[in-house]
């Protein structure tokens, strides 16, 4: 057993602090959760490293205090879990009541308080102030990198191509693989920054995004640090509002769509990375092989030619890196006696034979622990940092060449684990993760209103915004994500059960909503290109009738989404879902003409025809069942024996209840109108039935232009109306109609036969109208001849009711 003595500890802590410096300082770090881990320690290792005046000192003479200021200036809010953050300065202040002595980080905690200026950060940590750099980063990386395997791809296809070319080729693709490395990480730690800025700032009060445009309305930076923590503890927030406080309100609908933009470049670029890995793996392991082997074969072969060739400790670890990591059989400029011994003095300019052999992890650690032992000394407190200059006896070019080879090596470890790393870059789980709000509030989980995955994909569908309709699917990605950690890293199956369970109902509401989306847009097309145009030419603003087509294509070709393991065929439920629909919608239009008189039966005619047409422009993208099928299936009549359907039926009863009865013929018009006499059964019709918009032309402007034309045919019955019910019924249920009416009228005609007979026979053989200068005598006479009439017919009076009420029908 040993124990580190106190002036060894205090070595270690100097020579970690140094390392987080430097590394954050020069941005070494390849990973963003290097960083994070480097940021979190980082004010722990300072409090540890400075808990005397003593100790102080001695640290400061190695790292300036001005150093540390900015880099926690910098980083306020530091990511710690999923849903919570840490502040350097909390950590400092928390951990000084622990050491009596800490008048430096007294002064540290005062000048990082004083910095922390609300607005200089919100610009810093909000991806929408950066967003057009990502998209233009993006952009001009995509192009790049597709090059760059186009080369690859055409190198492979030739046989004896020139060496110095493919290494430049496969040279290139490793600098594309590292920026693109350097991006995922830069784009995926900022997703995790401004989630830790809005969970350290949650929204003052629960207002709807879309109010809260700018974020004014949050808490002072230094309570916020504590606010939520005693907010749960003692109770004093109720845990829903708390939770919509930090996720749901906390994200205006600017922050919403950048933040679905950045993520759908994240996992866009790393499904890109990702599907050529077996093409670029080879590429890197040569180039990591050829970057090694001219290191340890040429670099330290003339280091040891000349600086180190009179220092025997620094030549023997150099000598040391060279017989741990030189492959000799690559080198072909080495005479075969050399091969066996490993040792003596190369030539400069050694040439290798390209060969995928990577160096081992144990390798490379070994490497970057010989190369600081080179580089310090021995000396732990050696001031100016690992790489510093100050009282070292090593050339500034070799002191270069080391640091650049040191941070080098703690790259290839990442490189050549080339699908972890790339898995690790564009893991966006933590976007879902809650478990801090629900274990506080004691819930069994929150509303889907609440996360954060949902909130991106419901905000794509609302702002209906053709750019990022295409990557909706994008946020669906963050569940792969967190199912991901959930059963791999956490080993916690509930969280899963809980994950799958919102997919399955937030899935279910996409689909809803998409298809609800996608008919709209397509039954506003089909109003909008069936407006008359001699109407559009009249107006000022016709313009705002104009319906633009979404893109919709991309989301019809995905017939293989996965999700959480399974493989949905999106464009079959989308099919599926239009089929129901347009179902519906037909079933909708049948019952408000129902509801009214015949006298629609020439607007029915009209939002059928747009209906048929939206079904013939959304049929060219994806397959769904014909129109008439639909159409007869909703009027029942899909039998080959049936000539009559339910609108033929409605049409009927329609004539004989109420167009019959109630009509009469005008001349001048040639319509048939209501008649002012009151009937005397009113006809009892169902309430008018209310749908949304684009269950009628689409949208209210849409609508509002087909009802001018609708109400040109309501209160009358004409030609219009006649042909409407032409070719509404068709060639198969007119004749069943035009019999149903011919029946109706010999009925009424075979019952008013006996009627008109026996009225014949009563009245007088000749009975003539008054002369005008008749007189008193001959009025006398008429009423005479008409209480005869009443004598031999006793029910007389009913009889004309009879024959007028037949004659009316």
């Amino acid at each position: 057993m040993w124990s580190l003595t106190r002036k060894s500890v205090e070595d270690i802590l100097q020579v970690l602090i140094v390392f987080a410096v430097e590394s954050l300082e020069l941005d070494f770090a390849l990973l963003f959760p290097e960083r994070h881990i480097l940021l979190r320690v980082l004010p722990v290792l300072v409090v540890l490293a400075t808990s005397s005046e003593k100790d102080s000192e001695s640290l400061y003479k190695r790292v300036k205090i001005n150093r540390l200021i900015n880099i926690f200036k910098n980083d306020p809010v530091i990511p710690a879990f999923p849903d919570l953050h840490l502040s350097p300065a909390a950590i400092l202040k928390e951990l000084s009541i622990y050491f009596q002595r800490f008048s430096a980080q007294t002064q540290l905690v005062c000048v990082i308080f004083k910095a922390l200026t609300y607005r200089t950060y919100q610009r810093h940590y909000l991806i929408i102030n950066h967003i057009g750099t990502i998209r233009a980063e993006h952009d001009d990386f995509t192009i790049r990198f597709a090059s760059s395997l186009n080369q690859l791809l055409l190198l492979k296809s030739i046989d004896g191509a020139d060496v110095d070319w493919c290494k430049e080729v496969k040279g290139n693709m490793y600098d594309m693989v590292v920026e693109g490395f350097q991006l995922l990480s830069r784009w995926t730690a900022r997703i995790w920054e401004q989630c830790a800025w809005k969970f350290s700032r949650p929204c003052k009060e629960a207002i709807p995004s879309e109010s809260n445009g700018s974020s004014e309305s949050f808490f002072d930076y230094e309570k916020v640090l504590y606010s939520i923590y005693y907010d749960f503890v003692i109770g004093m927030v109720e845990p829903l509002q708390s939770c919509l406080q930090v996720v749901r309100y906390n994200y205006s609908a600017e922050e919403r769509k950048a933040l679905v933009e950045l993520v759908s470049y994240i996992k866009s670029v790393g499904s890109l990375m990702h599907r050529r890995d077996t093409l670029v793996v080879d590429a890197l392991w040569e180039t990591i092989h050829a970057e090694v082997q001219d290191f340890v074969q040429n670099t330290l072969a003339t280091m040891l030619r000349t600086t180190f060739r009179k220092k025997k400790d620094l030549s023997r670890i150099l000598s040391d890196m060279r017989t741990l990591s030189a492959d000799w059989m690559a080198n072909t400029s080495k005479p075969e006696s050399d091969l066996q011994s490993h040792g003596g003095d190369e030539s400069k300019g050694s040439f290798f034979y390209p060969r995928p052999v990577a160096p081992t992890a144990t390798q490379v650690h070994c490497l970057q622990f010989l190369i600081y032992e080179v580089v310090s000394g021995g000396n732990h407190r050696k001031p100016g940092g690992l790489f510093g200059n100050n009282g070292s006896e090593i050339p500034v070019n070799d002191l270069k060449q080391l640091e650049s080879f040191f941070y080098k090596l703690s790259f290839f470890l990442h490189i050549l684990d080339y699908s972890a790393t790339v898995a690790t870059l564009t893991d966006l789980g933590f976007l879902w993760f809650r478990e801090f709000y629900l274990e506080s509030s004691r819930v069994i989980q929150f509303p889907i209103e609440c996360s954060l995955p949902w909130m991106l994909v419901d905000h794509v569908l609302e702002s209906q915004n053709a750019g990022l309709l295409e990557s909706v699917l994008m946020p669906f990605d963050i569940y792969n994500d967190s199912a991901q950690q959930a059963l791999a890293a956490l080993r916690q199956r509930f969280l899963y059960d809980e994950i799958e369970a919102e997919v399955d109902h937030c899935f279910d509401l996409f689909v809803s909503k998409l298809c609800e989306i996608i008919f709209t847009c397509y039954k506003s097309w089909a109003a909008s290109e069936m407006l008359d145009a001699s109407f559009l030419f009249a107006l000022d603003n016709g313009e705002k009738y104009s319906v633009q087509p979404m893109r919709f294509t991309a989301l019809f070709k995905m017939t293989r989404v996965k999700l959480l393991g399974r493989t949905i065929d999106l464009r079959s439920l989308v099919s599926e879902r239009m089929n129901k629909v347009f179902r519906d919608n037909i079933e909708f239009l049948f019952d408000r003409f129902e509801s009214q008189d015949l006298c629609a039966v020439v607007e029915l005619e009209k939002l059928l025809e747009i209906l048929k047409h939206a079904h013939g422009l959304l049929s060219k993208d994806i397959s769904i069942d014909s129109f008439s099928l639909m159409l007869n299936e909703m009027q029942e009549n899909l039998s080959l024996v049936s000539f009559s359907s339910r609108l033929a039926t409605q049409i009927w009863s329609e004539m004989q209840s109420d167009f019959l009865p109630n009509f009469v013929l005008c001349n001048t018009t040639q319509r048939f109108v209501r008649s002012s006499r009151v009937p005397l059964v009113p006809v009892q019709k169902p309430s008018v039935p209310h749908a949304k918009d684009n269950f009628y032309c689409g949208t209210q402007e849409l609508n509002s232009a087909h009802q001018s034309f609708a109400r040109l045919h309501s209160g009358f019955f004409g030609i219009p109306h006649m042909f409407s019910v032409v070719r509404l019924l068709g060639s198969r249920s007119l004749p069943w109609l035009i019999r149903a009416l011919l029946d109706h009228i010999t009925n009424k005609v075979t019952t008013l036969e006996p009627m008109i007979t026996g009225l014949q026979a009563a009245l007088p053989k000749s009975i003539g109208l008054l002369p005008f200068d008749g007189g008193v005598t001959d009025s006398y006479f008429y009423k005479f001849a008409i209480q005869s009439l009443r004598t031999r017919m006793p029910n007389y009076t009913s009889t004309l009711k009879s024959i007028g009420a037949l004659l009316d029908q």
